[in-house]
C-alpha cells in the first residue's frame, strides 16, 4: 500500500524561500508512491490544530518539512501516539535532524529517508512553565494548574542565550544573522551571571551563571554543541551550566560550543538526571527555538515517547 503522508510546512522557513523548495519534494514523495497531504496553518496555533486533527485521521506519518521550530510543534501532535513523526529539514539550523542523523543539505536524500517509513523510538521530554507564556505559542494543554506544558525534543536554554533570542525578538534591523550578532553584542554589555536555582533529581543547588542548558539532543542554534555526549534514547537528559566567568572569559570560551569543547573548561558542568527545575530573576526558557516564557521551568524526560523515520 501507499504510505499516507501529512506534510507539515512552515512557509517562513529561511525567510519564505522553503515554499520554493516544497514542489519538487512533494513530486519526489508521489513518485516514491506516497499519497501526501500538504498541511500549512495561518499561524503557530493553526498549524498545530490542522496537524492534530491530521494525526486523529491516522497517517503513516506527520513530516514536518522545515527547521527545528516545526519539528517542534510537530512533536506536539504526535507524541504518546502511533503516528511516527518523519522529517525533511528545510530549515536554517536543523539541529533535531542532525542528531537523528538525517541528512541535512539534501532534501531528496531526506524525501527517500521517509519513504523507507523505518522508524525507531526516541525521547522527548516536558517543559512546565509559569502561565505568561506568549498565548500564540502552541502547548499542552494543563488547564487550573497555573501553568502551562509542552514538549521538546532538542534543548532547552536558559540564561545568556534566551535573553539574546529575547532581544533578537524585539529587534526589526539589521536583516538575518546581522541581527542576531547586534543582539550578542548589546546584551553582552549589560549581561551579569544569574543567581540559578537549580533542581537535579530532586537535589537542590544555588549559583551564579551565565547560563543553563536543558538537552535531549546534542546542539541548538545552528550548530551549538551544547551538550555534545547527549542522545535522544537514553532515558535521560544533559544539563549544562556554565558557571559565573568574567565577559572577556566568556567571549574565550563560548566560541568553543560550536565544536564542544567548551566542556573542558573548569566553569562547565554537565550532569544526567530524568528532571531539573530552574528558577532565576528574569529569564526566559526557549525549547527547540521556541520561547516557552519565564522561569521557573520544571522539565521531565519521557522515554521513548516519540517515534522518528531515521
Amino acid at each position: 500500500m501507499s504510505p499516507q503522508l501529512a506534510l507539515l510546512v512552515n512557509p517562513a522557513a529561511r525567510g519564505g524561500r522553503t515554499l520554493r523548495l516544497l514542489e519538487p519534494v512533494v513530486r519526489r514523495l508521489r513518485a516514491g508512491g506516497a499519497d501526501v497531504s500538504v498541511i500549512v496553518g495561518d499561524d503557530a496555533t493553526d498549524a498545530l490544530e490542522r496537524a492534530c486533527a491530521a494525526v486523529a485521521e491516522r497517517p503513516d506519518a506527520l513530516v514536518a518539512f522545515g527547521g527545528d521550530g516545526l519539528v517542534h510543534l510537530a512533536v506536539q501532535a504526535v507524541a504518546g501516539t502511533d503516528v511516527p513523526l518523519g522529517i525533511i529539514p528545510a530549515g536554517t539550523g536543523n539541529d533535531i535532524a542532525a542528531a537523528l542523523g538525517l541528512p541535512r543539505k539534501d532534501l531528496m536524500a531526506a524525501a527517500r529517508t521517509v519513504l523507507r517509513m523505518k522508524s525507531r523510538p526516541i525521547d522527548a521530554a516536558s517543559i512546565r512553565a509559569a502561565d505568561t507564556a506568549d498565548p500564540a505559542d502552541p502547548v499542552v494543554g494543563d488547564a487550573g494548574t497555573g501553568s502551562v506544558e509542552e514538549l521538546f525534543a532538542g534543548v532547552v536554554c536558559c540564561g545568556f542565550d534566551s535573553r539574546v533570542n529575547e532581544r533578537v525578538n524585539r529587534l526589526t534591523w539589521p536583516p538575518g544573522m546581522a541581527r542576531y550578532l547586534v543582539a550578542v553584542a548589546g546584551e553582552l554589555r549589560r549581561f551579569r551571571p544569574i543567581p540559578f536555582r537549580i533542581t537535579l533529581d530532586g537535589e537542590t543547588t544555588e549559583r551564579e551563571a551565565m547560563l543553563v542548558a536543558v538537552a535531549n539532543t546534542r546542539s541548538y542554534g545552528a550548530g551549538m554543541r551544547v551538550c555534545p555526549d547527549a542522545r535522544p534514547d537514553d532515558g535521560l537528559l544533559d544539563v549544562m551550566v556554565l558557571g559565573a566567568v568574567g565577559k572577556g572569559e566568556f567571549l574565550r570560551v563560548f566560541p568553543g560550543v560550536y565544536r564542544g569543547t567548551h566542556v573542558n573548561h573548569p566553569a562547565v558542568s554537565i550532569t544526567r538526571v530524568r528532571s531539573v527545575r530552574l528558577e532565576a530573576p528574569d529569564v526566559v526558557a526557549y525549547a527547540d527555538g521556541e520561547r516557552v516564557g519565564p522561569v521557573p521551568i520544571t522539565c521531565e524526560v519521557r522515554p521513548g515517547m516519540l517515534r522518528v523515520i531515521t
